[in-house]
Order: C-alpha cells, then structure tokens, then sequence
C-alpha cells in the first residue's frame, strides 16, 4: 500500500513539474521577434491550460499608458461591492471633469445626467480619459487603488497621476506604472473569478469584452473569439495585455514597450507592429490547426477593408 501511494505521490509531483515552469519553445520564437526592437520590450504570456509561460523582461516596470484603467475599474468595482456606489448609479456631468482631447464624454454638458456603467464602459470600451479620470476620483484616487493593488500583492503596479507622493515616479512613468508579470496576473484573477468575489469578476470580463481599439493585437484574433483586452499607448510606448478564450485553452499575455524610438502615431509605429506580430505568433501557435490564419501585410499592418 505505501509502495502505491508513493507511487502516485511522484506520478503527481512529474505531472505538476510538467504542467508548469517555461514553454522554450515559444520562449525562442519570441525573443526572435524581439531581437532588433530599437527600444526596450517586456512580454510575459501564460498559457492557462498547462500554466506554461514565456517570461522575457517580465518584471520590469512600464508605462501603463491607458492599461492603467485596469486597476482604475478594479477600485471604482471594489466600490460597488461595498455598497459605496452602485453600478447603474446617476451620474452628473461638469465641466470642471473635462480632460482636453477628442473624448466622447468631454463633449457633454455641463449638468448633463449620465449612469456609473456607461461611465465604465466609456472607460474601458473608448479608453475615455476623461470618464477615466472620474472614475480614478470616484474610486477614492489614486491612493485607495494603490492600496487595494498592494492589500492583493502587487508591488509594482500603481496609479502615478493626481496621486501625492507619486510625483516622481508619474515623471518616469506618466499615469501609471506595472510590469508585464503583474498585468497578466490581474487578468487572471479576474479570468479565474477571484478578483473581489466571482460576480465582481464576471462583470469585468463583460466589461473588458467590448473594446473599440481593435486594430492592433486584437486584430490578429478570430471575430467570434471572445477577449477580454485593454491597451494603451504614449509616445514612446505601446502596450497590450489581453485574455483570449482560444478553442484550445485560453491563453494571457501582456506586451509593453518603452522608450521607443520610433515615436510616431501612424499604424506602422514599430510597437504596434511588434503587437501585432505576437499577437498573429500566439494564435498560431496554439491554434495551429484552425482554418482561421490571422491577416498581416508585409509591412505589419492588417489588410485594409476593400471594396471591390
């Protein structure tokens, strides 16, 4: 009887070493598609099946750009759960909220009602920096998020703009700041339905399901596939981190660069390139037999849409 127990013991301890630890594979793949990058990539992806991974500058600290809105909604939600706001609660609009630029709420009234979750989803489906900004407020800025990020283990990821005491890293760093590590594990939480309580979850999935920016990673990816996403972008960086429910397994990855030379706002800009061609790299890896291929022009831009 010890014998079999033993046995099952080390059939078990080779099944979970197996299952786990780095996927070299890939690993070789990507860091080929990162050689020659003229800036600095971090790319961490998991894939949630096996609990493979690929980790390549994983723990070192980016810009979020707009990925910042994560940990914005997971405190504007943490809010929500404790009864200090309510998810359809009324809203009103001031001018005093605005944020120069081309903003969709930005473009509202003064006085002018409008409901917490399209808020959110302006946030989160627009990347809407004034709703953003709002709702960092709402949330109880940028320290109250920070401390719910640190209270669930996350040292490196943090709100920096309208944050006291962040001056200097929102110098470095601008809004927020995180590593690619960190945004693959808050996605996960959020994927394995263990970000607050599961309904919280569930209603974030929903949430980061429909996002209007789907021209880079994401167009790499079936229509039909369900991903929950968000992206960002600054002059010198271009980040995604997304959960793709692919037929096989769902997988996450998250790639963030800095200090880009290639600073341009055209779809050719290098980072979104790069984006782009490791989104394509991971869908075919582990999709290899799907009849869907993902559509990437020699010069690293999807297909235009044509009409003939």
């Amino acid at each position: 009887m010890k014998r079999v127990c033993t046995f099952i013991l080390l059939y078990f301890a080779m099944f979970t070493a197996n299952s786990q630890g780095t996927d070299h594979k890939l690993e070789k793949q990507v860091q080929e598609l990162l050689n020659g990058f003229n800036g600095q990539a971090g790319v961490y992806i998991k894939y949630l099946r096996s609990g493979k991974s690929v980790a390549i500058a994983a723990d070192t600290i980016f810009p979020t750009a707009s990925m910042v809105k994560i940990p914005i909604l997971i405190g504007i939600m943490d809010k929500i759960q404790k009864g200090e706001l309510s998810y359809h609660q009324p809203l009103i609009y001031r001018d005093s909220l605005l944020y120069e630029g081309e903003d969709i709420l930005g473009s509202f009234k003064d006085g002018e009602k409008i409901g917490l979750a399209k808020v959110m989803m302006l946030m989160m489906t627009t990347s809407d920096n004034t709703a953003s900004l709002w709702l960092q407020s709402l949330a109880g800025t940028g320290t109250r998020i920070n401390q719910l990020l640190d209270s669930m283990g996350y040292k490196n990821t943090r709100v920096n703009s309208r944050t006291p005491g962040r001056e200097e890293n929102k110098a470095l760093f601008g809004w927020g700041q995180t590593t690619p590590r960190e945004m693959v594990s808050l996605l996960e939480k959020i994927y394995q339905r263990e970000m607050i309580n599961p309904a919280v979850s569930d209603r974030m999935l929903r949430v980061m399901g429909r996002n209007y920016w789907d021209e880079e990673a994401l167009s790499q990816l079936p229509p039909e596939i369900f991903v929950a996403c968000k992206n960002g972008a600054v002059d010198a960086s271009r980040s995604e981190t997304m959960l793709v429910m692919a037929p096989h397994g769902p997988y996450i990855f998250s790639i963030i660069t800095k200090n880009q030379k290639d600073t341009r706002w055209d779809s050719d800009n290098e980072g979104w390139v790069l984006a782009r061609k490791l989104s394509k790299l991971l869908w075919n890896y582990y999709e290899p037999r799907s009849s869907w291929k993902p559509i990437l022009g020699t010069d690293g831009n999807p297909s235009a849409i044509r009409n003939d």
